[in-house]
């Protein structure tokens, strides 16, 4: 064996262009072997929620946007109370998020760069993104519910009831989720801003806080934009965490105080114990979700590609 090695080895030092030649195709061979392997497992998912939720898709018809009414017992799936809960709850979490994530970046992109802040700040954000999502969920439910009752419970000469769940409540659990995802990107590309474009600013006269409005923003808004819509692709997914304290109700949500239910928490509640046309029903409604997902990531590259162009 050890002499089958040394002529091999032998072999290659006598052929250094062929092994080198060897060695790239290789490379090469593996880098498309994993490209290949992405797509078309992201094709095969799309095709078998598809091929599941054929029947589905042929009984509901438009009803599964349009419709209000989700019975399972009378063979009724409108799916339309899951999509605005859907949307109302990562739209609020990307509205809230959105001053604590930009002002988070742009701390640590331009007023703290480096150092041991810096360094904590780094940490505790990777941190936030790597907690399981049912740990928000349990935290919210000990602990943001109870504060939102109490809220609450001074509305109730408006009508509101002092429930505590809700979408409201949901919105702001998933906007501390998607924070780090918003801001990781964004203070990277803060700091990839020139230097010598923002001395000129600040020769000129400005004070730091109009450079960040004048020449930082506009600079890396495309990154900015990338990492916000990143933030709310992870938003519209979200599971575990919406479906404790959202209140899954299977109704239009017809405030922000009220419960209501997502397409995530719908089918988390009631995949294991559906049956046939509500099974491939709740296919149907991970169908749409996922094309929703492909359709804004596909929009926010386009708006990036946009801005970077006009930049």
């Amino acid at each position: 064996m050890a002499r089958k090695f040394a002529n091999t080895s032998q072999k290659e030092t006598k052929n250094p262009e062929k092994a080198k030649a060897f060695s790239g195709g290789l490379f090469s061979f593996f880098l498309w072997f994993s490209v290949g392997f992405v797509a078309l497992f992201i094709l095969a998912t799309l095709f078998s929620l598809f091929i599941f939720s054929l029947s589905a898709i042929k009984h509901n018809g438009w009803q599964i946007f349009i419709g209000t009414n989700w019975d399972p017992d009378n063979a009724s799936f409108g799916g339309l109370p899951f999509i605005t809960g859907t949307f109302l709850t990562s739209v609020l979490a990307l509205l809230i998020s959105l001053p604590f994530s930009l002002s988070l970046s742009i701390f640590l992109g331009e007023y703290r760069p480096t150092g041991r802040l810096s360094t904590l700040l780094k940490a505790v954000v990777r941190l936030l993104a790597g907690i399981p999502s049912v740990i928000y969920g349990m935290w919210g439910l000990l602990v943001l519910v109870p504060l939102m009752q109490k809220w609450q419970l001074s509305l109730v000469s408006f009508g509101v009831i002092p429930m505590g769940v809700g979408v409201l409540t949901a919105s702001l659990v998933v906007a501390i989720m998607i924070i780090p995802y918003s801001t990781s990107l964004a203070y990277e590309v803060i700091q990839l801003v020139p230097q010598d474009l923002k001395e000129a600013a600040i020769s000129l006269g400005s004070p730091r806080y109009k450079m960040i409005q004048k020449v930082i923003i506009p600079y890396a808004s495309s990154g900015i934009l990338a990492g916000h819509m990143l933030a709310f692709g992870r938003a519209l997914g979200e599971t575990m965490a919406v479906t404790m304290v959202i209140g899954n109700l299977n109704q239009m949500p017809t405030s922000l105080f009220s419960a209501g239910s997502t397409i995530a928490s719908v089918i988390a509640n009631q995949f294991t114990e559906s049956t046939g046309l509500h099974t491939e029903s709740l296919t149907e409604l991970g169908l749409i979700l996922f094309l929703f997902t492909i359709v804004f990531s596909f929009i926010g590259q386009r708006i990036i590609k946009n801005l970077s162009f006009e930049r």
